[in-house]
């Protein structure tokens, strides 16, 4: 497969466009990566919530179950620390959602950034070089081909513009009708060049 034109200005184009898709998608991804990582630093304070209520949470249940086991008055003390426990359950709780809702919004926010400029990059950048591959690949197996040149003198008489056409001669046309071989070579360097493939000696 041909990934780079022949012909040396082009292939110098080509090489620059390329290493600048690939410096845009990495500049992309880098940009992506660190909105997420900036919009997760927000689930410290999350985190910071959950401690708190575990440990407030463990901190009251063993204070009601130490308070409990006082005789005659253990029950009635310890009712307000369970509640406070269950507070401090709540408080983990929340914490835990404010993680998860901090985690889903850096991940959205992360591939939203980046997805999109590198969609258009791809669409923009490397669907033509597929083409342009697919094309220079095909030119050059017709090249290989015994009727190779024939071929592609008819392919340039029916794609390349009339301008180009009138630099091979005056009826280009009427020429490979009668198998003029210096017009039919002309025809076909013509294509071959458009193709990005050189002509073989």
């Amino acid at each position: 497969m041909n990934l780079y034109s022949d012909f040396g200005p082009r292939r110098t184009r080509q090489i620059i466009g390329d290493v600048i898709a690939l410096a845009a998608i990495a500049a992309w991804v880098w940009l992506g990566v660190t909105v997420f990582q900036l919009v997760m630093n927000l689930s410290t304070f999350g985190k910071q919530m959950e401690d708190a209520g575990a440990g407030f949470e463990q901190t009251m249940t063993e204070v009601g179950e130490n308070l409990g086991g006082v005789p005659l008055i253990g029950g009635g003390i310890r009712a307000p620390f369970d509640g406070a426990s269950q507070a401090g359950g709540a408080l983990e709780s929340a914490g835990q959602s404010q993680q998860l809702a901090v985690s889903q919004l850096a991940t959205g926010l992360g591939i939203g950034i980046a997805a999109l400029p590198i969609l258009m990059i791809l669409v923009l950048w490397l669907v033509p070089r597929i083409r342009f591959a697919r094309r220079a690949s095909r030119a050059r197996a017709m090249v290989d081909a015994e009727a190779g040149v024939d071929l592609l003198a008819l392919r340039a008489l029916a794609t390349q513009k009339i301008a180009a056409l009138a630099t091979v001669g005056p009826d280009p046309m009427a020429a490979w009708r009668r198998g003029d071989e210096t017009v039919m070579r002309a025809l076909a360097q013509l294509e071959l060049r458009s193709a990005g493939v050189r002509m073989p000696d």
